[in-house]
């Protein structure tokens, strides 16, 4: 059991949780995550929390690849007023902000964000690591090569799995060093990885236990998912629990989504399994 300390708020992780995504951008690969303006982020966080989201995950940049960077400026002056707004509806939510920039991540955070959740693991920004330190807020870190620009041509490992562990145990180290303690571990599906390598990461994301941090798993309408079924990221959510079942089965503590319902009811099911088989046990 893991625990995070989210500002003074204690977030005990004795069983999975949903972390909704909210993108205040124009170009994020899934249309209906787009939010354009502040009544619709407010609506949409309303419907996510609504629906079991303990965490909204807030971005002003596309990561998917190939996205163009817009900058630390136009990032802030997108995700900022959306952290506000979310707060001033919902004070009592928990608000992640995702980035790669420190400045950004600072902005945020000073807006009242409550975690950062960085696609580069504090590798694109040195600064990164030392704001989150000074915040003493949770970090999750994110396993991706080269930028959102770059990365899909540098998806060669010697063993995935193992290529990820080093890297996260050298993460581990830099951010223990920086003074970042409540660290999120997520392998970042889709990113430098192809649908073979994301396929066999799921299948032994278990392994990743090793490190002793709790498991993201954003695997939501993702590239893997529509290609191997042959359709489209609209047509992905059933695929999409599917493939979060798996990974809640295999250890994951968070489901990073765009369809929160779905993602809790897989929760509450998976639960109650494991449930029932530990009261089998005791009784037997």
């Amino acid at each position: 059991m893991y625990t995070l300390n989210c500002r003074g708020r204690m977030v005990t992780l004795d069983q999975p949780v949903v972390m909704g995504i909210l993108n205040v951008t124009p170009d994020s690969f899934f249309d209906a995550s787009r939010v354009q303006s502040l009544q619709q982020v407010v609506d949409l966080a309303g419907q996510m929390l609504e629906e079991g989201a303990l965490i909204l995950d807030l971005g002003g940049q596309s990561t998917r690849p190939g996205a163009e960077e817009v900058g630390p400026a136009a990032e802030a002056d997108r995700v900022v007023p959306a952290i506000e707004a979310v707060l001033q509806a919902f004070p009592h939510s928990l608000v992640s902000v995702d980035t790669f920039h420190s400045t950004v991540a600072d902005s945020a955070l000073a807006a009242g964000a409550h975690l950062v959740n960085d696609v580069s693991g504090g590798v694109l920004d040195a600064a990164m690591l030392p704001t989150v330190a000074r915040w003493r807020v949770p970090y999750v870190c994110m396993h991706m090569r080269g930028r959102p620009a770059t990365m899909q041509g540098m998806a060669q490992y010697t063993d995935v799995v193992v290529d990820l562990i080093d890297y996260f145990a050298e993460r581990l180290t830099a951010c223990r060093q920086a003074g970042v303690h409540d660290v999120v571990i997520d392998p970042g599906f889709g990113f430098a990885k192809t649908t073979e390598q994301n396929l066999e990461l799921l299948r032994r994301l278990r392994a990743l236990q090793v490190l002793e941090r709790p498991l993201l798993a954003g695997l939501s309408r993702k590239r893997t998912v529509y290609q191997t079924l042959g359709t489209s990221a609209e047509h992905a959510l059933n695929g999409t629990t599917v493939l979060n079942t798996v990974a809640l089965l295999h250890g994951a503590s968070i489901l990073r989504v765009h369809d929160v319902r779905e993602a809790a009811e897989a929760i509450t099911l998976i639960t109650a399994m494991q449930q029932a088989g530990a009261g089998s046990s005791t009784a037997a």
